[in-house]
């Protein structure tokens, strides 16, 4: 069964309901927790749901049902949202959600190999259509690649000594493996504290299976796009990369940031098309962390587009 606590679900609902009646884009539907809500609260918005999981997808659907044709779930990826959005609505977007990182079920179904914990198969698909695995980012890309992408996706300090241990262990066939060579890379005095060691290279393999960066940098980008004026864009974030995607994103569509050329000073941009919401990301209530433990580490970004670009 896919039961999944929506996180800082008083938040969200807080910041979406002022919004004018319209379409709320769930970019990641899970299962419609999130959307269940906003649908109790605002019964004339609909709702377009969007998930790369499968299990999702149908969890969603199940969920969602009694809600009839106020919601519509679709199979996809945040690099295609622009795509699905203008198939599955007739415009009008006054919402956009994304609540980024890995699910509590597909953690907790251990074949899917997103856990540390026990023995499974090195899979971490979000989509399981795909071809990539981990299994194969593990066994087939170079040294200096894994060493790359666990030092970038997981702010990993020992991601030389990481990398060197998983080609020398090759093949890897299960998360058991996996974690082996992350214990015996990392020193002992290192792995007494902090959590699980391997927690920061699980993390790496799997945003690089999923693209997950790449793919929240584009949907983000589509979505400035896709709203309607008043319309609003909301992003929980679970780590710091993530987060200074946001961050980044939503300063310079507000014009407090100007793309330039590298090596040039920022400059401020005098077409503002955004105003953000929250100056400093919302984190979650003592309350909520007690009984949800995912929620630890959620920043909640929003920001609102403007009616009449500023500048223009």
């Amino acid at each position: 069964m896919y039961q999944h606590l929506p996180v800082m679900s008083r938040e969200v609902i807080e910041l979406l309901t002022p919004i004018p009646q319209g379409t709320v884009v769930d970019a990641t539907v899970g299962g419609g927790g999130h959307a269940r809500l906003l649908l109790e609260a605002r019964p004339d918005l609909r709702v377009l749901g969007i998930d790369r999981d499968d299990d999702a997808v149908a969890a969603a659907r199940k969920n969602l049902v009694h809600f009839g044709d106020k919601v519509q779930i679709v199979q996809g990826g945040f690099e295609n949202l622009a795509t699905i959005v203008k198939e599955n609505t007739e415009g009008n977007i006054m919402g956009i959600l994304f609540d980024l990182g890995v699910s509590s079920p597909q953690l907790d179904r251990s074949e899917r190999g997103f856990s540390y914990w026990g023995e499974a198969p090195l899979d971490m698909r979000m989509d399981s259509s795909q071809e990539l695995t981990a299994q194969t980012v593990l066994n087939n890309y170079t040294e200096s690649e894994l060493s790359m992408i666990i030092a970038k996706n997981g702010e990993e300090r020992f991601a030389d000594r990481i990398a060197s241990r998983i080609v020398a262990n090759r093949p890897l066939q299960t998360t058991a493996d996996l974690v082996s060579s992350v214990q015996e890379a990392i020193p002992a005095r290192f792995r007494r504290s902090g959590g699980n060691p391997a927690r920061r290279t699980f993390q790496a393999i799997r945003m690089e299976v999923n693209r997950e960066l790449p793919s929240l940098s584009a949907g983000l980008d589509e979505s400035v796009h896709l709203l309607s004026p008043g319309g609003r864009v909301l992003v929980l974030a679970y780590h710091s990369l993530e987060d200074r995607i946001v961050k980044d994103r939503f300063a310079r569509w507000a014009g407090e940031r100007e793309q330039t050329l590298p090596g040039l000073p920022v400059e401020p941009n005098p077409r503002r098309s955004v105003k953000v919401l929250t100056r400093r990301a919302l984190r979650p209530r003592a309350s909520e962390t007690g009984s949800n433990r995912r929620a630890r580490s959620a920043r909640l970004r929003a920001a609102e587009k403007l009616t009449v670009p500023a500048g223009s």
